[in-house]
């Protein structure tokens, strides 16, 4: 038997909760929604709307409630999605993107539920770890000057 994951990042939403799960694990391969809660007559939502849908992204599960207005997603917390290549990159920047989001710097956006993610190529890290510390500054100067991050450019301000 599979113990639960012990610790899930839990997302507020105003009311539209499923809808952000779908399209979520739309995004990644073998994401899937694990189960979806409906609110009773003891409310406090409308009897029969969704209260919590529990989501999993590349193993790692969320759940997100339906809330209200009450609150809304800052910078403070974004989810950063590790790519391989410049391709996921720029497939996963267009998607979140899309149909209202916005992009930010240094590899940031926010989707069009106001959710703010990092979308990071791999090899950042690998040039942040520069062990001639000019290059992984020069580095550090490049990315700071992007929006979507560009792994050429990154490594061609590090000289490779």
């Amino acid at each position: 038997m599979q113990q639960a994951q012990k610790i899930k990042t839990f997302l507020w939403y105003d009311d539209q909760a499923e809808e952000a799960a779908n399209f979520y694990v739309s995004l990644f391969e073998g994401s899937r929604i694990v189960e979806v809660t409906r609110y009773s007559e003891a409310g406090p939502g409308e009897p029969g709307s969704v209260m919590t849908v529990v989501f999993e992204l590349a193993g790692q599960q969320y759940v997100a409630l339906n809330g209200g207005p009450q609150f809304t997603f800052t910078e403070a917390v974004s989810l950063q999605v590790d790519c391989d290549s410049q391709e996921e990159v720029d497939s996963l920047w267009e998607k979140l993107t899309a149909d209202g989001g916005r992009p930010g710097p240094c590899g940031w956006l926010k989707d069009k539920y106001g959710l703010s993610w990092q979308i990071v190529p791999r090899r950042l890290f690998e040039l942040l770890a520069d062990s001639d510390k000019r290059r992984a500054e020069a580095v550090t100067r490049a990315m700071l000057g992007m929006g979507k991050l560009d792994v050429a450019q990154l490594e061609a301000a590090a000289g490779q």
